[in-house]
């Protein structure tokens, strides 16, 4: 997993209150277990006017010069609703998104998209109106940080401060997934181990023995 620290990008604004994982990424669009080819179908609904012939919707912010090359998504409350499908993760980080910034995330998707190193920050709604307001003239040149360092989003000269778990944190600052974030901790978990073997010797019989 590619390891998240700070990224400065153009915002793209979605404020639109539950979106869903149908909306992210429809199950049409989904036409192989791999993790690419998913971007072409990211928000297809509201991105297409015809979505089989792909013929762009002009009034979806996606389709906007001025929010070309966005990597920042400003969304509106509980995204991420609906299925556990992790593939909206995998499509939106294959369309560039390094960060979501919300008001609130549905659970799964909020662990889905720290399992795969996209960075969910929660503001609130009037931060993420403010955000919107910064970049509403030009995009290209108001460019939003993101510092997973500092817990801090910065627009210009304002800063938002937000919290993210510090197990969360240290999986995205240095690229671990679960597993790898575990392995940290190998020494501790052998000791626990050795004190349970003596404590109760029972678990673990030995392969063959008998109780």
């Amino acid at each position: 997993m590619e390891a998240f620290q700070q990224h400065t990008g153009v915002a793209l604004p979605l404020q639109r209150d539950n979106i869903d994982t149908d909306a992210i990424i429809p199950s049409r669009e989904m036409r192989s277990v791999s993790k690419s080819g998913l971007a072409a179908g990211l928000f297809a609904p509201w991105r297409y006017l015809q979505a089989d012939e792909r013929i762009p919707n002009p009034d979806f912010p996606l389709n906007q010069s001025r929010y070309e090359g966005a990597s920042i998504l400003i969304a509106g409350n509980n995204f991420g609703c609906g299925s556990s499908r992790e593939h909206a993760v995998w499509a939106l980080m294959e369309a560039g998104f390094r960060v979501i910034i919300a008001p609130a995330f549905a659970t799964i998707f909020f662990n889905n998209a720290l399992r795969n190193g996209l960075l969910p920050v929660t503001l609130g709604p009037d931060d993420c109106t403010a955000l919107l307001s910064f970049g509403a003239d030009d995009p290209q040149q108001c460019q939003v940080t993101v510092d997973l360092q500092a817990c801090s989003v910065t627009a210009g000269d304002r800063v938002y401060a937000f919290e993210i778990a510090a197990d969360a944190r240290r999986m995205l600052l240095e690229g671990l997934d679960e597993i790898g974030l575990t392995e940290l901790d190998g020494d501790r978990v052998a000791a626990f181990e050795q004190a349970d073997r003596r404590r109760r010797p029972w678990v673990y019989l030995d392969q063959g023995e008998s109780s």
